[in-house]
């Protein structure tokens, strides 16, 4: 046997501290924002500002947020948008967007393929090949894997 495996200078990361039985769920304070404007978004839309309208409803996500009718009116109007966008005008909204408001995005295109409405699905396959396209595989995990549902 050698020498140096008797001697364990050498582990100075205790590892017990990555256990299972010691984790805990970070705490995040509760967010302030409840949703969307939906007299704001409607207002954008009418004045056919439908990029704007995006921005507005993906910057005020209630992503953290525990009521589940805040999250329902937000998934409503979020759809409503994304519905009022025309498919040749996607990839350019796309590009507008930052790393963060995309990955908004592909959380709200993935809960809208949870809760179908009609023709909303082909829409939103749309949508997700063009965040897909720009954001590539680590948005979808980021999304898949997010503990904030």
């Amino acid at each position: 046997m050698a020498k140096n495996t008797e001697n364990n200078a050498f582990r100075t990361v205790d590892v017990d501290q990555y256990s299972e039985d010691n984790y805990k769920e970070e705490e995040v304070a509760e967010p302030s924002t409840h949703g969307p404007s939906e007299s704001e978004i409607s207002s954008l839309l009418a004045q056919n500002k439908p990029l704007d309208a995006l921005k507005h409803v993906l910057s005020h996500a209630p992503l953290g947020s525990k009521d589940p009718a805040a999250k329902d009116a937000s998934m409503v109007v979020a759809l409503r948008v994304l519905m009022a966008i025309k498919a040749s005008m996607v990839e350019e909204a796309v590009g507008q967007l930052d790393s963060e408001a995309r990955d908004v995005l592909m959380k709200i295109i993935y809960r809208g393929f949870e809760q179908p409405s009609e023709g909303s699905s082909a829409h939103l396959l749309i949508w997700h090949e063009k965040v897909f396209a720009v954001s590539g595989v680590g948005s979808v995990v980021r999304v898949l894997t997010d503990k904030k549902k």
